[in-house]
């Protein structure tokens, strides 16, 4: 009990340092054109983010049973995992780097799963699935926030700047609610597969059963909400104007092109990076203008981050359970 416990409070806390680091994924184009106050943006997307969480279950079943195997996954693996990921998300928020909050809980659970069992435990063709949408989501959301950008500039050419401003403005709430909630069906739900698997694995749960039950859907609905609600600001400047100078119809294009993904992601099960997406759209949005609009110098960066998160949460979480395992004998 005592264990099950220590994991719940883990995998919480990585969903709040998760929704910490993605709340500039929802909201950093919104403050930066000023659509809404910093205030407003983040309360409504924790509102947002709180919803999304309950719409389908079949991300969290991915994440437990179509990575590694959950009848030799014990409690160990997951409680190392979710403090290796929770570190690493945490850090990266605190140094402003947007990440994947999805890279660092699946690199996570491989190593820590891996050092216990190897790698026998893993389904590598789930892995493969993951990874390549995992790919596949920000070139997606680059492609979409290009084609949406330049269909509006054909739609707007003999409009006026205020009237520009004036209807995408208003627009601009929609298209960053639907982010918000999509991000809510997405990533909420990986916290909640991981604690089920942990449910399962410790015998409150029975083998082969993984419902979601209410109360972690709720846990961990609440720990995103909190998370987003804290505001990851130094993310959000990162995103809102690091890449491109961002205007409302800018905002409304990345924003509806990000969500369309996730949406169909989170409808297909799989969990791809809310944080891939949003910043491929953002930076397709901003090749409308012309290629030197977006700071491709950043965006390196950042696609380092997104390079080394997986290896090194995998890494840090093998390290983990090495760490338990030597202190607490857990196994």
């Amino acid at each position: 009990m005592v264990l099950i416990v220590a994991v719940v409070i883990a995998a919480l806390a990585f969903d709040y340092t998760n929704g910490w680091n993605d709340s500039a994924n929802a909201i950093a184009t919104v403050v930066s054109t000023r659509v809404l106050s910093p205030g407003r943006a983040v309360i409504l997307a924790a509102l947002l983010n709180f919803g999304g969480a309950f719409v389908s279950e079949e991300v969290a079943k991915t994440i437990g049973t179509g990575l590694v195997d959950p009848q030799f996954v014990s409690q160990a693996v997951v409680l190392a995992s979710m403090i290796a990921a929770a570190m690493w998300v945490g850090t990266m928020t605190f140094i402003g780097m947007p990440i994947s909050g999805s890279h660092s809980l699946i690199g996570s659970l491989i190593g820590a799963a891996t050092m216990a069992r190897g790698w026998e435990i893993v389904h590598f063709a789930g892995l493969k699935k993951v990874l390549i949408a995992m790919l596949l989501s920000p070139l997606l959301g680059l492609a979409l926030g290009f084609l949406l950008m330049w269909a509006l500039l054909w739609i707007i050419r003999r409009w006026g700047p205020g009237r520009v401003q004036g209807v995408f403005g208003k627009a601009q709430l929609a298209s960053v609610s639907w982010m918000a909630w999509e991000h809510g069906s997405n990533d909420a739900q990986k916290v909640m597969g991981v604690i089920t698997l942990a449910l399962v694995a410790g015998g409150f749960q029975a083998q082969g059963d993984h419902s979601i039950p209410l109360w972690v859907k709720l846990a961990c609905a609440t720990a995103m909400g909190v998370g987003t609600a804290a505001g990851g600001w130094k993310v959000i400047r990162t995103l809102g104007s690091g890449l491109i100078k961002i205007q409302p119809i800018h905002g409304f294009a990345a924003e509806t092109a990000a969500s369309a993904t996730l949406m169909t992601a989170a409808q297909l099960g799989v969990p791809v990076s809310t944080t891939h997406t949003i910043t491929g759209a953002i930076m397709g949005v901003g090749a409308t203008k012309r290629l030197s609009a977006v700071r491709w110098g950043l965006g390196g960066k950042i696609l380092l981050a997104w390079v080394f998160t997986l290896p090194m949460t995998a890494l840090i979480s093998a390290a983990t359970y090495r760490a338990l395992n030597w202190m607490f004998g857990l196994v």
